[in-house]
């Protein structure tokens, strides 16, 4: 079982920066390939970025450049850095955990395990 909690989501002007935090109650979570979803209003959830057991990363285009994912197993957390926040990236963040390794992001769907969400605005 894994227990996934979101923080450091928050308000902030279009340019400004947010980094969310992601904490895994998990035996052994290197085996974790990890992904940060975000869902605006009215639009289905969708991929940002994604960071598997192996160290490789996928990030969605309209991202990249800006979002930054990493990882510290020691401590069974996920980061997403956000840099030059636009009004578009106006969403609840989410975190999603699976085991194994995968070359991509993917869908919700193929992630069993979600933490609640972090609210990030962004105003112009």
């Amino acid at each position: 079982q894994v227990q996934l909690v979101e923080s450091g989501g928050g308000s902030v002007q279009a340019g400004g920066s947010l980094t969310l935090s992601c904490v895994a109650t998990v035996y052994d979570y290197s085996r974790l390939s990890m992904a940060w979803f975000r869902q605006a209003p009215g639009k289905e959830r969708e991929g940002v970025a994604g960071l598997d057991a192996y160290g490789g990363r996928n990030y969605a285009e309209s991202v990249k450049g800006r979002f930054t994912i990493s990882r510290d197993n020691a401590q069974k957390t996920l980061f997403l850095q956000m840099n030059s926040l636009k009004p578009d990236d106006n969403a609840v963040y989410y975190c999603a955990a699976r085991v194994g390794w995968y070359g991509a992001i993917d869908r919700p769907g193929d992630y069993p395990y979600w933490g609640q969400g972090t609210q990030v605005t962004v105003s112009s």
